[in-house]
């Protein structure tokens, strides 16, 4: 699968509105075939950076990229950034999330 975290940096006068702003986008993401989970948190470091954690399928993510809901969400989210944001993407082995192995809750 295709596995990405992407922070981004939101303008303070947007940061609590930013789930709302980018829910249309989201939505539409998870609701794409391939998909596999499409979750954002905020920063307890800076209110004003989300973390968006995503993954797909490894044939999903040209779809995802050329979707009209993506090229919409790359012409207008700009303008509530305060700059690119940062990204980790990484193909791995695996399909889903791993237990973690260094603790085990009984």
């Amino acid at each position: 699968m295709i596995f990405i975290v992407a922070k981004w940096p939101v303008k303070p006068e947007f940061a609590d509105q930013f789930p709302e702003l980018v829910k249309d986008f989201t939505e539409a993401t998870r609701a794409e075939p391939g998909n596999k989970w499409f979750e954002w948190s905020r920063s307890l470091d800076d209110p004003t950076v989300y973390v968006l954690v995503e993954a797909f399928d490894d044939d999903a993510a040209e779809a995802h990229v050329t979707s009209d809901h993506f090229k919409a969400a790359t012409a207008e989210f700009p303008k509530y950034l305060v700059r690119t944001p940062d990204i980790v993407n990484f193909s791995i082995d695996q399909d889903d999330w791993s237990a973690l192995g260094e603790m085990a809750v009984e």
